[in-house]
């Protein structure tokens, strides 16, 4: 019974970190081959011709955000976090100018670039809001280690890196609504991928939530 709750435990521990590697593929798979079509010189259509107008911010963002959503799944490991605790420092001083690279210069492309039909609007208002809140998320994550405060340093860094997320859970609320209903329109589309980073933040603040109870000391006397 002790050696089956002993191995059991190091696998349930590396349930969360697989999940978010899983969940980052799709956006992954898709950025590498965005850089392929850049760097091997595709043609130009209507729907890629705002990429090799401005090639740089979408080289960075698209590495960044890969670095930021694979390294930073690892952090979720309780086990590498207690039995490596420099390997989580080192990591962490990567991710968070990943992340901070990744948030911004999305938003560069989201006030600079020539956007399709479709991505203007609502979209926009999303994508400016939720990546200005990565950047906070991240600072503020940032601020709370230097000041030794670990508690509000993982629940900003969490917030962070669900934000971060997002374009692996939009792929799951589009696929999901395609199987379902079929092709969106435009307005669901953006609510769709509205969601995606919604989704995600209520799961980061759930989590962080119940980390907070699972710390609480027990009454006196219990």
């Amino acid at each position: 019974m002790t050696y089956q709750s002993t191995t059991r435990a190091p696998r349930a521990g590396w349930l969360l970190p697989t999940g978010l590697i899983v969940l980052s593929v799709i956006p992954v798979l898709a950025g590498a081959i965005r850089v392929t079509e850049l760097s091997a010189g595709a043609e130009i259509t209507t729907a890629n011709e705002r990429f090799f107008a401005a090639p740089v911010p979408v080289v960075l963002h698209i590495v960044s955000a890969s670095v930021f959503s694979v390294l930073g799944a690892f952090q979720f490991a309780p086990r590498l976090r207690r039995r490596r605790p420099g390997l989580h420092r080192a990591a962490g001083r990567i991710l968070v100018p990943a992340g901070l690279l990744a948030a911004l210069s999305g938003l560069w492309m989201t006030l600079f670039h020539t956007l399709p039909v479709g991505d203007e609007g609502l979209l926009t208002v999303f994508r400016l809001g939720f990546g200005t809140a990565m950047v906070v998320s991240l600072v503020l994550g940032l601020a709370a280690i230097r000041r030794g405060d670990i508690a509000r340093h993982r629940a900003w860094m969490t917030r962070g890196y669900a934000i971060g997320m997002g374009a692996g859970m939009q792929a799951v609320t589009q696929a999901l609504w395609l199987a379902a209903v079929g092709t969106p329109g435009q307005l669901t589309r953006q609510l769709l991928l509205g969601a995606g980073w919604a989704i995600n933040l209520a799961v980061a603040e759930w989590a962080i939530r119940r980390s907070r109870r699972g710390r609480r000391p027990a009454p006196v006397g219990a």
